[in-house]
C-alpha cells in the first residue's frame, strides 16, 4: 500500500477463529504441525509404551504415556488457541527507481483480551527482491503492538507483490507449530532509472513556458469576453459589469491562459529491434532514457505524452494523450512511470501505428528512442519528422550492446 497509512488485514487469518478445531481436518492440521521435537517425543512415548507392555513394566508405561500425550496436548491447545491478531504493511516509498532500496514496515496488533505466546512472522517477497524476511516477536500483551521493518531492492523494473503475511504459532515446549496466513498483499512498483538531463534549447519551447512564451486571450474584444463566476481572492478590477448585470451575480473576466508546448516521447518496443536481455541491454537503456526524457520535459513545462510503436498513448486518449494542466503533471508522470515499469517487447514489426497517431500535424516536439531500423522503418521514421514541429531521434545499435565488454566494435 502507499506510504501514507496502514491497511488492516484479515484478523481471523491468524488462525484465531478460522476453524472450530473439532473436525477431522482440524485434527490432521494440528498433528501435521508437530515439530521434530514433538514427533520425537511421540515416537519415544509409543516405543516406551510398547516395551512396557512386552516387559510388563507399569512404571515404564506411565513414562511412555506421558511422552506420547505431551505433544498431542500441546498440538490441541495450540490449535484451539483463539488469538485475535491483525497485521498491516506500509511501503516507503511504494514506487522506487531500479537499484534503489525501499523499506517495508510491518505492524502486528493484538486485539484480543489475552496475551499471545511467541510469534514468528514471515513475509512473502519475490526472489528478485531478496531473501524472505523472518522475525521473532516476543509475547504481546492484550492490546499490545509490535513493529518491524525490512528493506527490499531490485535491479529489474516491474511490479512485485509483497505478501501475504504468515504467522507461525508455537507452544511453550516447542512441540508444535502452526502457520496462519493473512490474505491481503501490497505491490511495489520498480520504475526505470531516471538520469538528470542538461538544460538545452529545444524547438517549440517558445510556445510553452519561458521567455518566448505565447499567451492567448479568452477572446479578442471587450464585448466578446467569456466571463466566469467570481471566486474569493479575484481582483475586483477584472469584474465584468455587463455580464454581472446579465447573470445577476458577480462575474469576472477569465485570465489569460498560457499555451503549453507539446512533446511526444516515442519508445520503440518491437521485439525484433533489440538484441540481448537484462538490466544492461539496449532495450532497458531505451526505457530508462524514455523515462528520463519524460521527466525532463515535464520539468520544462511541456505537455507530454508517452507513445509506443503500437500506437498506445499515455496518459490517455481523452486529451489527445497529452498531460493536462500543470497540476495534473505529477499524476501523469506517475502513470507514465507505472507504464514504463511493466512495458515489454511488442509483437509489431513496423512503426506504422505510431506514425498514424502522429499524423495530426500539431504534435509539437518529438523525441524518439528507436531500435534497429531497416530501410522501410527508416522511411516511416523520417515521415514522422514531417508530422512534428521538431524531432530528435536516438537510434540504438543493439548488436553493439550485445557484445561482451572489451570486444571490438
Amino acid at each position: 500500500m502507499a506510504s501514507g497509512g496502514y491497511g488492516a488485514l484479515d484478523p481471523d487469518a491468524a488462525g484465531s477463529t478460522a476453524r472450530s478445531g473439532g473436525d477431522t481436518s482440524g485434527l490432521r492440521t494440528a498433528l501435521a504441525g508437530l515439530t521434530t521435537r514433538g514427533r520425537s517425543f511421540l515416537a519415544a512415548g509409543v516405543a516406551a509404551a510398547v516395551c512396557a507392555y512386552v516387559l510388563g513394566q507399569s512404571d515404564l508405561l506411565r513414562v511412555g504415556l506421558l511422552l506420547a500425550v505431551l505433544p498431542l496436548v500441546c498440538a490441541g491447545v495450540l490449535y484451539r488457541t483463539r488469538y485475535q491478531v491483525t497485521g498491516s504493511r506500509r511501503l516507503s516509498p511504494a514506487r522506487v527507481p531500479a537499484g534503489t532500496e525501499a523499506r517495508v514496515h510491518l505492524r502486528m496488533d493484538n486485539v484480543s483480551r489475552m496475551p499471545t505466546g511467541l510469534l514468528m512472522l514471515e513475509d512473502r517477497v519475490p526472489y528478485v527482491l531478496g531473501p524472505r524476511p523472518r522475525f521473532v516477536l516476543d509475547r504481546m500483551e492484550a492490546g499490545g503492538r509490535r513493529e518491524v521493518s525490512y528493506r527490499v531492492r531490485s535491479d529489474l523494473r516491474g511490479r512485485y507483490p509483497l505478501g501475504p503475511l504468515q504467522l507461525r504459532l508455537s507452544d511453550p515446549f516447542g512441540m508444535c507449530e502452526l502457520t496462519r496466513s493473512f490474505f491481503a498483499y501490497d505491490t511495489l512498483t520498480v520504475i526505470p532509472r531516471v538520469e538528470p538531463l542538461p538544460p538545452v534549447r529545444l524547438s517549440g519551447e517558445a510556445r510553452g513556458y519561458g521567455d518566448g512564451r505565447h499567451r492567448s486571450l479568452a477572446l479578442a474584444g471587450e464585448d466578446d469576453v467569456i466571463p466566469r463566476g467570481y471566486r474569493y481572492g479575484d481582483d475586483l478590477r477584472r469584474v465584468h459589469w455587463r455580464s454581472t448585470a446579465r447573470h445577476g451575480e458577480l462575474m469576472v473576466r477569465r485570465e489569460e491562459q498560457p499555451q503549453r508546448a507539446r512533446c511526444t516521447v516515442l519508445l520503440d518496443t518491437r521485439g525484433g529491434a533489440y538484441q540481448g536481455a537484462g538490466p544492461g541491454s539496449a532495450f532497458e537503456w531505451a526505457v530508462s532514457a524514455t523515462a528520463s526524457a519524460l521527466v525532463h520535459m515535464l520539468e520544462r513545462g511541456f505537455s507530454v505524452r508517452l507513445l509506443t510503436d503500437t500506437g498506445s498513448a499515455v496518459p490517455g486518449e481523452g486529451t489527445d494523450g497529452f498531460t493536462g494542466s500543470v497540476s495534473e503533471s505529477a499524476d501523469a508522470a506517475g502513470l507514465m512511470m507505472d507504464t514504463l515499469a511493466v512495458v515489454d517487447h511488442s509483437d509489431a514489426y513496423t512503426l506504422a501505428a505510431a506514425h498514424d497517431v502522429l499524423n495530426g500535424g500539431n504534435e509539437g516536439l518529438l523525441v524518439a528512442f528507436l531500435g534497429d531500423l531497416d530501410e522501410e522503418q527508416a522511411e516511416i521514421a523520417a515521415r514522422m519528422r514531417r508530422r512534428s514541429g521538431a524531432a530528435v531521434a536516438f537510434v540504438l545499435d543493439s548488436e553493439a550492446w550485445a557484445l561482451p565488454p572489451g570486444s571490438p566494435t
